[in-house]
């Protein structure tokens, strides 16, 4: 059995470092040109579950890798207002073991840890046009640059934009969600550090502000003496930094903030948060000016399940979702860790290529497009969300910032918000 995965993003790569673990023939065709490209420095949170995936699939060394380079545990989450005041603060329990923790991860730094060891295994500059089929029961991947490559199975793992879902299921749509973000990134200077209280500082917050807009702020600081030597350090250039994102229904912001770039998607920040605190706008102020991105917010709308073929989907690929908590990243980690079981299963004599696929799909797709809808619920993900609206945004903000105040202050509510917190909706823990 050979594989083919399209797209090496953290879920392709989890499954391919699963599969060559198995000793199964995997390949992974990547557009990127290179491994130093794709280096978005943002963080991603990784959850128990996708960390007990990264365990199983990664060699022990990479994992062990995984855990020495991420940031250093936050030990607050808070609930901030636009003027920089606590209306709730939460202290976070201490990481339970290296395997079963929440980690906060930058995205530029997992995809190193991802890529390395696999040189083998992954083909760079190759962009996927579409698959052709063979009567012998083999699918070919055909590229942009004229090259193509045949194997037995077929995984797209390219993203929310897939190529292989646009041919191989035409009428699953992707829709907007109504929701505008704009991400920066700022170093962690002693200025900028200056500029936040200490709960900000060593934590994750959540800012409601008015005038409909929200705020992610995070510091991610590094164990930067705790990493030493490893192939793909030399291509990690995180340090210590801040991330601060603003967003709000599109109505919010103009309509080409998607197309903006550099000082000018600063400004649309900067003018979108006017009414923020002197020390979070100086924040934007102070971004990277070529880090910052805007986003237009998307999600998979569900459909039924299809027929097993020999061309199969993971990730944002099937069901991306917007991106509270990290559950996208988590969930593709979990689909890589249970496809990974099948076809080892398969590699063994255990089961059949098309059981196992099937096995795969009638797991995935209902677990999958639960943590879409669950996405959906999470504050401000929605454009139809009430805090965005100019009369009814006033009750909805009141309402959010009362229900975090009370939460905090309620020793039953508060035990109940932290276990939700770091608890992935919907897995059976006890079969992992």
């Amino acid at each position: 059995m050979h594989v083919l995965i399209i797209g090496g993003g953290t879920g392709g790569m989890c499954l391919a470092h699963g599969l060559k673990k198995a000793g199964v023939s995997v390949a992974v065709y990547e557009r990127y040109s290179s491994r130093r490209d794709g280096l978005y420095g943002y963080r991603v949170g990784i959850d128990p579950t996708g960390s007990r995936a990264l365990h199983e699939c990664l060699p022990p060394e990479l994992f062990d890798t995984f855990v020495a380079t991420a940031a250093r545990e936050p030990r607050h989450f808070n609930v901030l207002t636009q003027s920089l005041r606590t209306t709730a603060t939460f202290q976070l329990p201490p990481a339970r073991d290296a395997v079963n923790s929440e980690r906060s991860v930058s995205r530029a730094t997992l995809r190193q840890v991802l890529f390395t060891g696999m040189d083998d295994v992954v083909h760079y500059g190759k962009e996927f046009t579409r698959y052709e089929r063979h009567p012998d029961g083999t699918i070919s991947a055909h590229f942009g640059d004229g090259t193509t490559a045949t194997g037995d199975l077929l995984i797209a793992a390219d993203g929310t934009r897939s190529a292989v879902r646009r041919q191989f299921l035409p009428h699953a749509e992707i829709k907007d969600a109504g929701v505008t973000a704009i991400a920066t990134k700022t170093a962690l200077t002693p200025e900028t550090r200056a500029l936040l209280p200490d709960e900000a500082l060593n934590g994750l917050s959540l800012i409601f502000g008015t005038k409909g807009m929200i705020g992610m702020l995070h510091v991610m600081t590094f164990k930067r003496d705790a990493q030493g030597g490893w192939p793909g350090l030399e291509l990690d250039t995180d340090r210590d930094y801040i991330n601060l994102s603003i967003w709000s229904s599109h109505a919010h912001f103009p309509e080409d903030t998607t197309r903006r770039r550099g000082r000018r998607l600063i400004a649309t920040a900067l003018e979108a948060a006017a009414n923020w605190h002197p020390n979070l706008r100086r924040i934007f102020e102070l971004s990277d000016p070529e880090a910052a991105f805007p986003l237009k917010i998307a999600t998979s709308v569900p459909i039924d399940p299809w027929p097993t073929t020999n061309i199969t989907l993971l990730g944002d690929a099937i069901h991306t979702m917007t991106p509270g908590q990290g559950v996208g990243a988590n969930t593709a980690l979990r689909d890589a860790r249970l496809l990974c079981r099948e076809l080892t299963a398969v590699a063994g004599g255990r089961k059949r290529l098309p059981a196992a696929i099937g096995d795969y799909e009638a797991e995935m797709i209902p677990y999958g497009f639960a943590r879409v809808a669950e996405s959906l619920t999470s504050n401000g993900t929605s454009g139809d969300d009430p805090l965005f609206r100019p009369v009814t945004g006033l009750f909805a903000l009141f309402a959010a910032r009362s229900y975090f105040a009370a939460t905090s202050r309620v020793p039953a509510l508060r035990r109940k918000f932290l276990a939700d917190l770091s608890t992935y909706r919907g897995e059976d823990l006890a079969r992992s």
